[in-house]
C-alpha cells in the first residue's frame, strides 16, 4: 500500500512517520514485512509552519526487487568504452552482469590519485590534462557534489539509486526528493563499482585515452591508445562533456554530428544562512538541510538559469586545458560549507557559434582563455560583487561573501570578459530570480567567471537501436555524446545502451 501526503514538522523524529502510516494502513506492526520512504521533500511555502512531506509504502508482503532480468550471455565477444564516468560505468555494470567482459578507456586515473592530480593543481598551479576535476574515475561528477536529481523520467532510475546505494551511497538518495550523494562519498561508490566490474571479468584500463580507431567493412575493429592497439567487437563512445579531442577525432574520421543547444555563465555564491533564510524563514533556517534552489527567468531574449546548485560548498577549478580557467561547484554530503553556489547560464544557440560543427566548442575555449588572462595567467579566476557587475569596475570589496575558488582569484571588472548578449540576459535573469528568493541579488554576493562546461556544445547522432551510421558497432552515448545531462541522466543512458548490446547478442527482448 502507497500512502501519500504524511506530513511531520521538522522537529518532530522519522519514526513518527512509521506511526502515522501504520494508523492510516490499519495495520499491526507486527503484520508489516515491508516498510519503506518512497519520497521525502520539504514544504516551506509557509514560512511559520514548514513541514517535510512523505510517501511510503507499507505491506504485509516482502517487498520484491527492483532488478533488469539480464540474460546470460555466453560470449567471447569484447565490448570496448572510451571514458569511464556514470555512463561508461554503468555500461560496464550492466555488461559484465550479462556476461559481456568490457574493456574500459579511461584517459584518466584512478579516483584515488585522481584526487592527488587535483590538489596538486589547486595548490601548485600544475594542471595535468588527462586527470583532473573533468578526466579520470567517476567522471566530472565525482567532483561535483554528486546530484542525483534528473529531468529524465525512465524506470531505470530506480536501478541507477539502488546500485549506488548496493556500492556505499547514502541509503536516502533512493527517496530524497533531490538526492545526492556527496563529494566526499563518491569515491568509494565508484572504487566499489569499478571492483565489481572487474571481478564479473571486466578490464579497465587508466591513463589510456584513445588516439585513434580502426574501421573496416563498416564496423570499428579495434581502438589504439598509448599503449597499442587493443581489437574490439563493438564500442561505446562514453566520454564526458569536456572530451574535446575525442569530439574532433570523432570529426575527423566522418561520424556525423551536430551542433546542439548549451549555456554558458558564471558562478554565483551567496551565505549559505541567507539561502537558508530565504528558502525556509528564520525560524527553520539552521534545522532543516541546506537549501537547494532552481531558478529560470525568460525576463530578456534569452533564457537564463541555475543549475548544479551546490548548497554549502565551494568553486572549484575545473580546467582540463592548459591555459583556460573553467569553473564548477562542488559539495560535501553534510553541505556546511559558509556560501551557497550555483552556476548562473545563459543559453547559447547553435548561430551563436563559429563555422563548423564544433564551433561551440571554440566559443567555450575562447572564453576559457579569456577568463585565465583577466585572471592573471596562473589559473587565478577573475572574481566580482554583484553590486560591482551591474555597476562596473572593481571598487567593493568582499565582505560578508568571500570567494571560495581554491585556485586563487583576481578582482575584475567580469562585464569585460562575456559578451554584451550574455551580460545584458544575465543581469535581467539575476534580478528576476529575486522575486523569488530576495536575497538572490543582494549586492555582496559573489560572481566568479567562466562556466562554459554545463553540457555538451555537440550530439554524435545515433538511431533508434543507439548505433551510429558511420559503423554498425559503434555506440554514442552518454552526456559528451548530447544523451544526458548529469550523473543519473547519464547512467541510465550507459544501461540503456548496454542493454541494447546484449539484445543483439542474444536476440531476447530485454524488459524493463
Amino acid at each position: 500500500m502507497k500512502i501519500d501526503n504524511i506530513k511531520i514538522s521538522p522537529n518532530e523524529n522519522e519514526k513518527e512517520v512509521f506511526s502515522i502510516a501504520l494508523k492510516k494502513s490499519r495495520l499491526k506492526s507486527s503484520q508489516v514485512k515491508t516498510f519503506k520512504i518512497l519520497k521525502k521533500s520539504i514544504d516551506a511555502r509557509d514560512k511559520t509552519n514548514v513541514k517535510i512531506i512523505y510517501s511510503v509504502e507499507i505491506s504485509k508482503e516482502e517487498d520484491k526487487p527492483i532488478e533488469v532480468k539480464l540474460p546470460k550471455v555466453e560470449t567471447r565477444k569484447r565490448v570496448g568504452i572510451v571514458g569511464f564516468g556514470p555512463c561508461g560505468i554503468f555500461c560496464a555494470l550492466y555488461l559484465a552482469r550479462a556476461g559481456i567482459k568490457p574493456i574500459v578507456f579511461e584517459r584518466g586515473k584512478k579516483v584515488d590519485e585522481r584526487q592527488k592530480s587535483v590538489n596538486k593543481f589547486v595548490i601548485d598551479k600544475i594542471l595535468d590534462e588527462n586527470s583532473n576535476i573533468q578526466f579520470g574515475e567517476g567522471g566530472a561528477g565525482t567532483f561535483s557534489d554528486g546530484k542525483l536529481n534528473t529531468g529524465v523520467s525512465s524506470p531505470l532510475i530506480k536501478l541507477v539509486l539502488k546500485d549506488f546505494v548496493n556500492f556505499g551511497a547514502p541509503k536516502e538518495i533512493e527517496y530524497n526528493a533531490k538526492p545526492h550523494i556527496g563529494s566526499d562519498n563518491l569515491p568509494k561508490v565508484v572504487k566499489a563499482m569499478r571492483e565489481e566490474i572487474e571481478r564479473l571479468g571486466g578490464e579497465i584500463y587508466f591513463n589510456s585515452k584513445v588516439e585513434d580507431f580502426t574501421v573496416k567493412n563498416g564496423k570499428v575493429v579495434s581502438v589504439k591508445t598509448a599503449s597499442g592497439e587493443v581489437e574490439v567487437d563493438d564500442l561505446v563512445i562514453a566520454v564526458g562533456h569536456s572530451a574535446r579531442d575525442t569530439f574532433y577525432l570523432l570529426r575527423d574520421k566522418g561520424v556525423p554530428m551536430e551542433r546542439k543547444q548549451f549555456a554558458m555563465g558564471l558562478r554565483i555564491e551567496h551565505l549559505r544562512h541567507d539561502i537558508n533564510v530565504c528558502q525556509y524563514g528564520e525560524k527553520y533556517a539552521e534545522i532543516l538541510p541546506s537549501a537547494d534552489y532552481k531558478l529560470s527567468s525568460r525576463k530578456g531574449e534569452r533564457g537564463v538559469f541555475t543549475f548544479c546548485m551546490c548548497p554549502g560548498g565551494f568553486v572549484m577549478p575545473s580546467a582540463s586545458e592548459e591555459g583556460g580557467v573553467v569553473t564548477n561547484g562542488m559539495s560535501c554530503f553534510a553541505r556546511d560549507g559558509e556560501n551557497s553556489n550555483s552556476a548562473l547560464l545563459c543559453e547559447i544557440y547553435p548561430e551563436d557559434f563559429l563555422d563548423g560543427v564544433l564551433g561551440g566548442v571554440e566559443l567555450q575555449r575562447e572564453l576559457e582563455r579569456k577568463a585565465f588572462t583577466l585572471g592573471g595567467g596562473n589559473y587565478s579566476a577573475p572574481v566580482q560583487t554583484l553590486k560591482d557587475f551591474y555597476s562596473g569596475g572593481v571598487k567593493t570589496p568582499f565582505t560578508r561573501v568571500k570567494p571560495t575558488y581554491s585556485a586563487g582569484f583576481t578582482p575584475f571588472d567580469l562585464n569585460n570578459l562575456l559578451p554584451k548578449f550574455m551580460l545584458d540576459n544575465l543581469k535581467l535573469g539575476i534580478n528576476d530570480m529575486a522575486n523569488k528568493i530576495k536575497c538572490f541579488n543582494l549586492g555582496d554576493s559573489v560572481l566568479t567567471g567562466v562556466e562554459t562546461r554545463s553540457s555538451s556544445p555537440v550530439r554524435i547522432i545515433r538511431n533508434e537501436n543507439g548505433v551510429s551510421s558511420f559503423a554498425d558497432n559503434l555506440y554514442p552515448a552518454g552526456e559528451g555524446c548530447g544523451y544526458a545531462g548529469g550523473i543519473t541522466s547519464a547512467a541510465v543512458d550507459g544501461i540503456k545502451t548496454a542493454i541494447k548490446i546484449t539484445e543483439k547478442y542474444t536476440g531476447i527482448k530485454i524488459e524493463y
